[in-house]
């Protein structure tokens, strides 16, 4: 029996280009010789659908959808992504599904049991789980069937299980030979490899060889690495996808060492792979096709419009630098240094007369009060509405060049340098900013050396650095990421040997700077937790860790 890991890049909505899609694909594995074709979890509908799912006709074009591809499905059978309803008297009015289609019907329909609700996820919103995992005969063979969080969480792990239900040992129970999971998992750094880690462990367990298959591409926040891969019994690896890109891959369950198995990406090679393609898709499937970026001769906006170039090529981009009476002149060579690097377009705008009118305006209510970072900001605003009104009158899209590290202790200007379709390095911290910038310049040193050298500093004021105003990037990245990824308390990271006043000061800007990352724009996700829909904090609160 012969399977094809049908890795596609679904669009969310878009359920006519995706039966497309999904029907080209299934053809070619016909053409290849599989018996059947698995597609990603929820592949008609491109995942996450969110809300639209509360929509009527979205559920009934998608049955439409299923119907015709299962008309499709005559030389190959096909197991599909979909949502179907739930019939039950009680309960959520859908299911997150897989079809299996042969010989040219839908054959029979098998629903996910474990719903994920944390993080990025919100299943149990719409979904009503299955009571228990399925076993489809096909070709003299049992398969259990799967979809995503039925196969990653299991009490055997160690920590706290989050269903009491087992779908794999269930499945063993009931004696399926094979194990086919269809997932929407989204990319994490370093998650490919304890996504094998635990395949392998399971497969071991049970005795049961997997089949794997991912969606790939980025919806919104999300990069979907796919990654698909297959794992015999002894849970050793036996077919690998390639990564951050459609593939289709054959797998012969009679020969199964002999599938193909591409190398992957690591590391910073990773996150760059997948901040591309989250670039790509976001401005591709948003209707875009030119991107504009603030250069100012930093680090960050330095690695952002590389990225853009990369995503969408030299000429879908444009840099424009934004001198202030404050800017060096070495700032404005190097973003012109980089512009021309790169063969992308370049425009200067200095915003002094802006500047000037803006300090005459306000002379009179600020008579009396001495310059503070109300100033500061104000340079920042006028270069966000310079860049928006080239966004609006080009039809660029603007993107905002913020890291991580930045947005967690609100070390930014909300309407100003925050302003922007898309913060592509929002989740990518500043000591990783640099670690990008120089992959970048591995094969060619496209970003200037001083970017990667000078002091950063936003050139608001005369001689300005960021640590005027924050602790050394090092220490900041480490404890934001203590308290934001891990959910440390501030007395925990203290007791892990960082300066009390020091983790006091950011974790108080940390948790003050909410209002502005609940009105920045979506960034990519890299890292275990982002800022973003999947961080989910009140605005208006006085929790203080420690009292009560």
């Amino acid at each position: 029996m012969k399977i094809a890991l049908a890795q596609i890049n679904p669009v969310v909505g878009d359920l006519a280009g995706n039966r497309s899609r999904i029907a080209e694909c299934l053809a070619r594995a016909a053409d290849q010789g599989a018996d059947l074709a698995v597609f990603p979890e929820l592949s008609v509908l491109g995942y996450p659908p969110k809300d639209l799912l509360l929509k009527k006709q979205f559920i009934d074009d998608n049955l439409a959808a299923i119907a015709e591809l299962a008309r499709a499905a005559t030389r190959c059978a096909a197991l599909v992504g979909f949502v179907c309803r739930h019939e039950g008297p009680a309960g959520r009015p859908l299911h997150n599904a897989a079809g299996l289609l042969a010989d040219g019907r839908l054959q029979a329909t098998y629903t996910k049991q474990l719903l994920p609700t944390y993080d990025v996820f919100d299943e149990t919103r719409y979904f009503e789980a299955a009571p228990s995992q399925q076993i489809v005969e096909f070709q003299g063979r049992r398969l259990g069937l799967t979809i995503c969080e039925d196969i990653w969480q299991l009490p055997e792990r160690g920590d706290r299980p989050l269903y009491q239900a087992r779908p794999l040992a269930d499945l063993a129970q009931a004696g399926a030979d094979l194990v086919i999971n269809m997932s929407a998992s989204p990319f994490v750094l370093g998650k490919h490899d304890r996504r094998c880690a635990s395949f392998g462990e399971e497969c071991r367990r049970y005795r049961l060889p997997l089949v794997y298959v991912n969606q790939v591409g980025g919806n919104d926040e999300l990069v979907f690495d796919g990654c698909s891969c297959a794992f015999d019994r002894q849970g050793r690896l036996t077919a690998q996808a390639k990564d951050f890109a459609e593939d289709l891959l054959l797998l012969d369950l009679d020969e199964p060492q002999a599938a193909r198995r591409e190398t992957l990406r690591t590391g910073v090679a990773s996150a760059h792979a997948a901040l591309v393609l989250g670039l790509a898709d976001y401005v591709h499937k948003c209707g875009f096709e030119k991107a504009l970026v603030g250069l100012s001769g930093g680090i960050d906006s330095a690695v952002t419009a590389v990225l853009a170039v990369e995503a969408l090529g030299p000429k879908q981009v444009l840099g424009v630098a934004l001198p202030s009476r404050f800017s060096s002149a070495h700032s404005l060579a190097d973003a012109r240094q980089l512009a021309a690097n790169l063969g992308i377009e370049f425009l200067v705008v200095p915003i002094e007369p802006a500047h000037q009118a803006f300090e005459a305006m306000l002379a009179e209510p600020f008579a009396g009060r001495a310059p503070d970072v109300t100033e500061e900001n104000v340079q920042a605003r006028i270069r966000g509405n310079l860049l928006m009104a080239l966004s609006n009158k080009l039809g660029h899209l603007l993107l905002t060049t913020g890291n991580k590290s930045e947005l967690g202790v609100g070390y930014c200007t909300i309407y100003g340098d925050m302003a922007g379709g898309l913060a592509v390095i929002s989740d990518v911290p500043k000591t990783m900013v640099y670690e990008l910038a120089r992959h970048l310049n591995r094969r060619r040193a496209v970003i200037p050396a001083r970017s990667l050298t000078k002091p950063p500093s936003a050139e608001l004021r005369p001689h300005q650095t960021d640590q005027d105003s924050l602790p050394p990037y090092e220490v900041l990245d480490a404890i934001l990421q203590r308290y934001v990824e891990q959910e440390q308390s501030p007395a925990d990271i203290v007791a892990a040997g960082f300066d009390a006043d020091t983790v006091r000061r950011v974790t108080q800007l940390v948790d003050r700077s909410e209002y502005k990352r609940q009105q920045a724009a979506p960034g990519l996700k890299v890292t275990s937790r982002a800022f973003g829909f999947g961080r989910r904090l009140p605005i208006a609160q006085r929790y203080t860790p420690g009292r009560f």
